[in-house]
């Protein structure tokens, strides 16, 4: 069984979708549809913007989705997943590839989300840190004796955990981190502390802005990120991309569950190859692919 996934931020360059573009009728349609409904030529900033440009929440999210969710469309019958997820943002572009959401409204929350999250990390100045070779247990102990906010935000394989927060509060859990034996904890250049609390903020304007987007059953589960298992009616889908602004991404649960529900191949669709690697720390036996 084909598992389909989707990359989420941090996977953009300068250049992406490019050739999509020039050489693929439909995508282009995609593409120009997108700059008319973001009202701004994103198609400019993908294809020959500044890495500057490219790191701008309000930019990257949208750009990631496009790209991811028009290469699934223009892969005709190769897309056939019996199941899909996506990593953070990427878990609308596996909505989308899955027919839960149309193209436009996909697009529509994305830029929504994206804009939530620009504001709530303009208003608490927050950060993330990627912590390598700490069992996960440890990681949360030690976020729980840190004052302030800091959060497990991403578990992306065993030993490899990303924490989010205040920026203090951060500072002093790489400190503590490294004593305890991390191999890093490192502060990732984002624009904040994303699945965390400090996005509290962001998650009343999103709720509002899906609540009013009609969703669908989808054609194959989608694995969701605050729980890592399958969903398939729209009401549970729409709460969990609520809860999973301020909610950890649990991708090494997911990946194993969907390996476990019979999973043998994960195809990445999107830019980069982060969740190729990912899986493969996760689940060595299954086989990996990409299209970018």
């Amino acid at each position: 069984m084909k598992a389909f996934v989707f990359p989420g931020q941090g996977a953009q360059f300068v250049g992406m979708g490019k050739d999509l573009y020039d050489n693929n009728e439909t995508a282009k349609e995609m593409f120009e549809k997108a700059n008319e409904i973001l009202g701004f030529r994103i198609t400019d900033l993908m294809f020959a913007g500044t890495d500057e440009d490219l790191r701008q929440t309000a930019v990257t999210q949208p750009a990631i989705f496009l790209h991811s969710v028009i290469l699934a469309k223009t892969m005709g019958d190769e897309f056939d997943p019996s199941m899909v997820a996506g990593h953070s943002l990427g878990e609308f572009s596996a909505l989308v590839a899955a027919g839960a959401l149309s193209f436009e409204d996909g697009l529509r929350l994305v830029s929504a989300r994206a804009k939530a999250m620009q504001k709530a990390c303009e208003l608490n100045p927050s950060t993330m840190a990627a912590v390598l070779a700490l069992p996960d247990e440890k990681v949360e102990e030690i976020c729980a004796e840190i004052p302030g906010v800091v959060v497990c935000a991403n578990y992306n394989c065993p030993g490899q955990l990303v924490i989010s927060g205040e920026v203090e509060a951060i500072d002093a859990a790489c400190e503590k981190l490294k004593a305890a034996g991390a191999k890093r904890a490192l502060k990732l250049k984002v624009g904040g502390g994303f699945h965390s609390p400090c996005m509290e903020p962001a998650r009343a304007e999103l709720a509002e802005a899906i609540e009013h987007t009609e969703f669908h059953t989808p054609s194959v589960p989608v694995y969701q990120n605050v729980d890592a298992l399958p969903h398939t009616d729209p009401a549970e889908i729409k709460a969990n991309l609520v809860a999973q602004l301020t909610a950890p991404v649990r991708w090494t649960q997911s990946v194993k569950n969907m390996v476990a529900d019979g999973a043998t191949e994960f195809v990445e669709v999107g830019p980069g190859k982060v969740l190729q690697g990912l899986v493969a720390k996760i689940a060595p036996e299954a086989a990996t692919s990409g299209r970018q």
